[in-house]
């Protein structure tokens, strides 16, 4: 997009109006609704009744390659042409609020300072509005629609129901401003005692005020025919003074739907479709994930083609799902593509549940599931054979504890589509993803919350192994499913850790933690392992033997637990966690050494109960 694709002119604001009237200027459908309140369209009246800029307006030239559905500007009639000459991009709010309140005769809808809906009409102060070109905002004045304002007790304050009523009280209506010539003869033949001073005051008001706003130009920037989808969403971000990010979905929703296409309808259509318990891990997947999965597969197609017909890798279009390549999706893309990636989601869901991961808490990675709807979409039944799912099991997991989906991650979906699906389909070499992933052991002592993808990793992994809860007995991955207040929970209580005097960045990594239901975790409180153990067996009704292989059934070491002994019960717990994500990547976790806190802590005695 250079220089000559925009120009920029001075435009007659009675003219821009007019076209809005007429339905010539309209908005692209992605923009959002006019909110003005009357305050700040008394300000915008009285800034230009005095001559002062009022900011420019950008325009874009209708009739290019991209296109959008439309919509009259607020107030105006639905227009007799389908398709306006141009659209608005900045400026909406002014050139709305000018039309309704100063160019279309019918009250104005708009908010009070505080919010609420008010409808009215504004009106002139003319005597006021001659005098100086001071503080020119109070003799903008704003009635009701009834154009009686009244005040606590009903009586009238302000009545200019009638254009007598009007022509007495000197208050000129706004939306006479073009069009003044029928208001300014029945205000200069009202009471004949009063028609010198009348026509004295009409001609200083005229040069004042109304002659200002038949003058007035707005400074309007015209994009071009041949912008770009792309530039215009970029432009309308950066100029748009109401703030509000445009979202590429929005803005193809906006195009889509001048093909006659409701894309917001089918999203939400297709979202319904996976509005089941079975697929909860998906509640949190977003418009425009969906979008970047198609981007994905859309890109893919693109690129074969062209490699097809002759072109060279080098030279060949890329594979990507950025933000320019979901604006550059083709409607009929979207609809090759999308049914398959709704497959793929529901299908990813189905492998991650098989992972252990059941809901959105848990989920290490919510981006994870864009690249691995596309690779579930492309390989169908190929991805339903056991050496295909432990493939796609090392990708996933080298993603999670490699810690490599964090941040920017378009560039890794785009190399992971491909390679992981030619890995599936015979390819030697791995995906770089898998490659690249290295765990420290290290790492396991300063994973202290949820909050990282390698923590809820290892949750999913340790419900894998079929852990019990120490109380019930049961399976936790059933507990968790059924929602039966499972959480992590420390192995050697807060309370205990504190009096013991461990450093609270060892117990509180997760090597001191594990999945408990709530109802176990309210049995141990705040006691010593030795303790709390002997009150599970009662409370299960149970012998020590069935306790001690629940609690190994989460890799712990119960005979080391029974003797309340921290450092033994965490380094052998270090090792079977270690030997859980090694297994999960399908490659040696890298052994670091220990840190100084690490030295520090390695002898604390062990505490009595």
């Amino acid at each position: 997009m250079g220089v000559e694709a925009f120009g920029i002119e001075k435009e007659f604001l009675k003219d821009l109006l007019a076209q809005v009237d007429q339905g010539e200027t309209q908005l692209p459908e992605f923009q959002r609704g006019w909110v003005w309140p009357d305050r700040n369209i008394a300000s915008l009246i009285a800034s230009i009744s005095l001559g002062y800029p009022a900011g420019t307006v950008m325009m874009l030239k209708q009739g290019g390659e991209t296109r959008f559905k439309t919509r009259p500007v607020e107030g105006a009639l639905p227009p007799a042409r389908t398709t306006p000459d141009r659209l608005i991009l900045d400026g909406q709010q002014r050139l709305t609020s000018l039309y309704q309140s100063i160019f279309r005769n019918a009250p104005v809808e708009t908010q009070d300072v505080r919010g609420r809906k008010v409808k009215g009409w504004f009106y002139l102060d003319m005597e006021r509005a001659v005098l100086d070109d001071g503080d020119r905002e109070d003799v903008v004045v704003f009635v009701p629609e009834s154009k009686v304002r009244l005040d606590f007790r009903g009586r009238p304050l302000v009545d200019l129901s009638t254009p007598e009523k009007e022509y007495a009280a000197r208050m000129f209506p706004c939306v006479a401003l073009f069009d003044s010539m029928q208001w300014m003869m029945g205000f200069c033949q009202y009471s004949p005692e009063l028609q010198s001073d009348n026509f004295k005051l009409w001609g200083k008001f005229q040069e004042a005020v109304v002659q200002r706003f038949l003058q007035y130009q707005l400074p309007v920037i015209e994009l071009g025919r041949s912008t770009p989808r792309q530039a215009v969403c970029q432009v309308f971000e950066k100029v748009n003074t109401g703030g509000v990010t445009l979202t590429v979905f929005e803005l193809l929703t906006a195009t889509f739907a001048a093909d006659d296409f409701d894309l917001r309808h089918d999203w939400e259509e297709r979202q319904e479709s996976w509005n089941d318990s079975k697929y909860a891990i998906l509640a949190n997947v977003a418009n425009t994930d969906f979008l970047q999965a198609v981007a994905l597969l859309a890109t893919i197609e693109r690129r074969a083609a062209a490699i097809e017909a002759g072109r060279d890798e080098a030279s060949a279009p890329r594979i990507g799902c950025r933000r320019a390549d979901m604006l550059n999706l083709t409607l009929a893309e979207y609809r090759k593509w999308a049914p398959d990636v709704t497959i793929g989601l529901k299908a990813a869901a189905q492998f991650l549940h098989a992972q252990h991961l059941f809901d959105t808490r848990f989920l290490p990675y919510g981006s994870q599931l864009i690249p691995m709807a596309a690779v579930f979409a492309t390989l169908r039944q190929q991805a339903d054979t056991v050496g295909a799912r432990q493939k796609i099991s090392r990708w996933y997991w080298c993603g999670v504890f490699g810690e490599l989906y964090g941040g920017t991650t378009e560039t890794r979906f785009a190399r992971d589509v491909p390679e992981l699906v030619g890995w599936v389909r015979g390819a030697e070499a791995e995906p770089r993803t898998v490659q690249e992933a290295q765990f420290f052991s290290s790492r396991l002592w300063s994973l202290r919350t949820r909050g990282s993808a390698a923590y809820k990793g290892l949750y999913a992994l340790l419900l894998r192994r079929g852990p019990l809860d120490w109380c019930t007995g049961s399976d936790m991955s059933d507990e968790n499913y059924f929602d039966n207040a499972v959480d992590i929970h420390h192995v050697f209580p807060k309370v205990w850790c504190e009096k013991a005097g461990l450093d609270a960045n060892r117990y509180n990594s997760i090597l001191n933690k594990t999945p408990l239901t709530a109802r176990t975790n309210r049995i141990i409180g705040g006691r010593a392992p030795s303790v709390y153990l002997r009150s599970l067996a009662k409370n299960a009704e149970t012998t020590d033997e069935t306790i001690d292989g629940n609690v190994q059934s989460h890799q712990i070491s119960a005979m080391d637990l029974r003797k309340d002994d921290f450092e033994a019960v965490v380094h052998a717990r270090e090792q079977a966690l270690i030997a859980l994500v090694s297994q999960a990547m399908g490659k040696d976790v890298q052994t670091d050494a220990p840190t100084e806190l690490d030295v520090m802590n390695q002898h604390v005695p062990a505490a009595s109960a």
